[in-house]
């Protein structure tokens, strides 16, 4: 990894999971976050950027990595406030985490990545694409994209988003997220077989989303990022800007939330857009269909990275 990394480890820092080909690294970023980053594959080879959902961190992409490392440099940080990245009080809006990303990019030098997303970093995919497109040659969304127009029918999903509005009151989240019961139901109910996070994948998780401070952060990332930028999907404000970036949409068949048409675009708002329902997937496809993620990664970034 580059050499503008902070080398110590400290403390919580000796449970990192052990994947074979990867590195560590703990890099304190010009935003003044404390970030962990993961890298494998060769230094000198095009750049895939792997940014992970809720309440994950490096390790959803624990599958993905080594396919996507066998021809591309791969790089999965742990965002802010997330697996063995600080958790500062402050700082959790689309902005300020955005800010993180492109902060790291500047430090690893990459002019161009790969990108491929989940969950709440889709709202950070599509603003890097829409905001610095000249940074992102192609972007993997394992989620919908932003031009989704909600129908009657999508509405039957809402009542499985109870936990949203509870993990981002405040006080009320922090607790809430810092019981197994509800990190073990936002996980385990996410996938479409129980063999798909295992019990060791799980305590990774949920170690980390416990850990000091992380609570705090995954309420405020609820209250500033995650609902706001939902807002902003389904009130139809991104379909005023024009998606550049070629991108292919990915959501899984068995995820509860999912409903017929999300993946339709309607009129011409992108130069290059794709989506595809990925059978025996959930909402955290990278764990259920690894295999489905690797395939539309390599399809994509090999023709434009």
């Amino acid at each position: 990894m580059a050499s503008t990394h902070d080398t110590p480890r400290g403390p919580g820092e000796s449970d990192l999971p052990h994947l074979p080909g990867v590195s560590h690294a703990f890099m304190t970023l010009s935003t003044g976050l404390r970030m962990h980053v993961v890298e494998a594959g060769r230094p000198d080879a095009p750049t895939i950027l792997l940014l992970h959902g809720f309440p994950q961190h490096w390790w959803e992409w624990r599958k993905v990595i080594p396919a996507l490392a066998e021809g591309y440099r791969v790089i999965a940080p742990d965002l802010r406030g997330a697996g063995w990245t600080d958790a500062p009080a402050h700082g959790y809006s689309v902005h300020d985490v955005l800010a993180d990303v492109l902060a790291l990019l500047d430090q690893l030098g990459p002019r161009r990545v790969g990108l491929v997303a989940h969950d709440f970093s889709a709202f950070l995919g599509y603003r890097l694409c829409f905001d610095h497109p000249e940074r992102v040659a192609a972007f993997l969304c394992l989620g919908p994209h932003p031009y989704l127009r909600f129908k009657p029918h999508m509405l039957a999903g809402i009542p499985k988003l109870w936990f949203q509005p509870v993990v981002a009151t405040p006080r009320l989240g922090p607790w809430a997220l810092g019981t197994d019961r509800l990190a073990r139901h936002l996980l385990r109910g996410g996938t479409a077989t129980a063999e798909s996070i295992t019990d060791e994948d799980l305590a990774s998780f949920t170690t980390r989303l416990h850990a000091p401070g992380h609570p705090q952060a995954g309420s405020a990332l609820y209250r500033n990022l995650i609902l706001p930028e939902m807002g902003r999907f389904s009130s139809g404000a991104y379909r005023k800007r024009r998606l550049t970036v070629p991108t292919v949409a990915l959501i899984g068949g068995a995820d509860a939330g999912v409903r017929p048409g999300m993946l339709d675009v309607h009129g011409d708002q992108a130069d290059d857009l794709v989506g595809h329902v990925v059978d025996g997937a959930g909402h955290y496809l990278a764990d259920d269909r690894p295999d489905a993620v690797a395939t539309h990664a390599l399809e994509l970034f090999g023709r434009t990275l």
